[in-house]
């Protein structure tokens, strides 16, 4: 299913069904790709709502996980989301986490997958030639435990990134950015029911990471997907959305009472 990008402002975004909202933030290689069945899923009892970050938009000072934190506050200001159930996949985790530090008040759920903010193995340290295709293939389905999911269309996204250079260069700048923002000593202020999904077998934010997130996080859970890389909601969707129903549904029936 396609989805129409809407703008308001100078914000894109894609917003598809009513309730209560389901903020959606991609990672650094994100797309829409890569919640298709997440929407799908969710829109029938949700708003959910996916907005674009501006990865290559903001200037190089502004290309910060930082950066990208606060144009999210922005769009939920304008977009007036309340009782948010948030949700981030790698960077896009790091992103739900530094707002959710610095602005709780709108959000009711957070969902991390594969996020930064503690720890994560990068593309490498250096960047290949430009026009490397070969290369690009194998890191793309390194994102994966089924190399298979790295489809062509997926890998030409990626490859189309990575052989431009002023996106390089910023594409290494929020890399650099996440390594610095490191927030293992600042989670513990995070009040709102948090549920960590991970893929067993990521090797770019690995399971440890996922454990560390629920020791440092007080009011967590960890479930662990089998035979699953850095992008559960992509690789094994079935399963990530029944077990990010369950939570969302108790976590919603819970506030409703109170």
């Amino acid at each position: 299913m396609q989805y129409e990008i809407k703008h308001k402002d100078k914000f894109k975004y894609v917003e598809v069904g009513q309730g209560e909202p389901l903020l959606l933030l991609h990672g650094l290689f994100g797309a829409l790709s890569n919640f298709k069945d997440l929407i799908d899923y969710f829109s029938p009892n949700y708003r959910v709502v996916v907005p674009m970050l501006p990865l290559f938009e903001l200037d190089i000072f502004h290309t910060t996980v930082g950066g990208l934190e606060k144009h999210v506050h922005k769009f939920v200001e304008t977009m007036d989301l309340r009782n948010i159930n948030l949700l981030g996949n790698s960077l896009g985790g790091h992103v739900a986490l530094v707002h959710i530090l610095k602005h709780p008040e709108r959000i009711r759920t957070l969902t991390l997958t594969g996020s930064s903010g503690l720890f994560e193995n990068g593309m490498g340290d250096t960047y290949p030639k430009r026009g490397d295709k070969d290369y690009i293939r194998k890191k793309t389905e390194m994102t994966f435990y089924d190399p298979a999911i790295a489809t062509d269309e997926l890998v030409d996204e990626v490859f189309e990134i990575t052989n431009n250079r002023l996106k390089v260069i910023k594409i290494i700048a929020l890399a650099k950015s996440a390594i610095r923002n490191n927030l293992g000593e600042e989670l513990n202020q995070i009040k709102q029911p948090t549920l960590l999904i991970w893929g067993q077998n990521d090797i770019i934010t690995p399971p440890f990471v996922g454990e560390e997130f629920q020791r440092l996080i007080p009011n967590s859970e960890l479930y662990f997907i089998d035979k699953c890389g850095h992008a559960p909601m992509m690789e094994v969707p079935g399963e990530f959305n029944e077990t990010l129903g369950q939570f969302l549904a108790k976590h919603n029936a819970l506030a409703s009472i109170a």
